[in-house]
């Protein structure tokens, strides 16, 4: 999977008036949760700031990245959990990340790619991407860049759903009711079948 690298700066002053200040000039609040626990078996957390100019490169875009975030000298892995975006200017107003590590699993959600001519294309039907990402659960290092479906063989009128897939070193967690594409039947290829029903 695809990596990017974000500098960040450790917060301590964490009131909502500081955070007002940080987006006024530029920046960003996060937080990133890491995997030790406390001495209560709380996960421990850690404030701090990237600016917008720095985000942009993560959120601006289909990828999906493993980030390397360096806060203040010291870098860690982690994936993007959570965004809080102004609802007026769709400015993000607070990210949260989560640390990982090559043993421990965490769900990420993966782009999918479908792949091939289907056979409902061909008898005029339009294909539908009904998702753009499914949820699979993994140490970050099985993550592919996207989740590969092969259409070819689906026809006029049918579909394809999670419980029919299976991608090597993932588990899927995205509900295996869920329709991931189908071919819609078009007027034209409606026509067609009745003109070839009508013939017969």
């Amino acid at each position: 999977m695809k990596e990017i690298s974000l500098n960040g700066q450790l917060r301590t002053d964490l009131g909502k008036k500081a955070s007002r200040n940080l987006r006024r000039s530029d920046n960003v609040p996060c937080v990133i949760y890491g995997v030790e626990r406390d001495e209560n078996g709380c996960p421990v957390s850690k404030s701090f700031t990237v600016s917008q100019k720095e985000l942009a490169k993560l959120l601006y875009t289909p990828n999906v990245y493993i980030v390397n975030i360096n806060i203040d000298g010291k870098e860690v892995k982690a994936i993007l959990k959570a965004l809080q975006t102004d609802f007026v200017t769709d400015r993000p107003v607070h990210v949260d990340f989560y640390q990982i590590t090559e043993d421990r699993p965490v769900v990420m959600e993966i782009p999918v790619k479908l792949n091939g001519l289907a056979e409902g294309v061909k008898a005029g039907g339009k294909l539908v991407a009904a998702v753009r990402k499914l949820k699979v659960k993994a140490p970050y290092t099985k993550f592919p860049d996207t989740l590969d479906i092969d259409v070819s063989g689906l026809g006029l009128g049918k579909s394809i759903k999670v419980d029919e897939l299976a991608f090597d070193g993932l588990e899927i967690v995205t509900s295996k009711e869920v329709v991931v594409c189908g071919v819609r039947m078009t007027r034209a290829a409606r026509s067609a079948a009745e003109a070839t029903t009508e013939e017969a």
